[in-house]
């Protein structure tokens, strides 16, 4: 392996680790934010993005609830996929990519991706559904604004590890040939 190729490789095993270290920090301080806004509501606007849904939930704790649960699981899915992404970086191999390991992990990495999309898109529709029924969600779409984006890195992810299993089968092959 070359030297710029060693050296990309390590810089974005360092994004990946601030990125997840950002999102561990986003689903901690929600998580936070919503034991406060069930124990001590009156705390919530000096608390992490000032998620103050308590008119919601004065109206509906369903829908307070329901929303509340889209955002934890969103962003713990997402903290998630980095963390199966810094693991998938530790253990792959460059000089030999084409492993059962990594295959399953970019598997995995399709389906987070795909699961993150595909709850973002329901709870975006949840949410203009409460927008017409007169609840403010002005600052829930922040959670859920590209999940059109999710689902498609999560059919390219896919069809990643789609050649990589070819990879593996077409190396299992030639191992057996030799």
């Amino acid at each position: 392996m070359s030297a710029k190729s060693n050296f990309v490789f390590k810089a974005l095993n360092i994004v990946a680790w601030i990125i997840f270290v950002g999102l561990c920090i986003e689903a901690g301080g929600l998580i936070v934010n919503f034991v406060f806004s069930l124990y001590k509501p009156e705390f919530v606007q000096n608390l992490y993005q000032k998620l103050d849904l308590s008119e919601m939930y004065s109206r509906s704790k369903w829908a307070f609830f329901n929303m509340y649960t889209f955002i934890l699981v969103i962003s713990i899915l997402k903290a998630y996929l980095f963390y199966v992404v810094i693991r998938l970086i530790y253990k792959l191999d460059l000089s030999n990519p084409f492993n059962r390991y990594v295959s399953e992990q970019i598997t995995q990495i399709s389906y987070l991706t795909l699961s993150i999309g595909l709850l973002s898109y329901i709870a975006r529709q949840t949410a203009k559904n409460l927008m017409h029924r007169g609840y403010e969600i002005d600052q829930l779409s922040q959670f859920w604004v590209d999940s059109e984006a999710f689902i498609l890195m999560a059919a390219i992810v896919y069809i990643i590890a789609i050649i990589f299993k070819k990879g593996i089968e077409l190396q299992n092959e030639n191992d057996l040939t030799i």
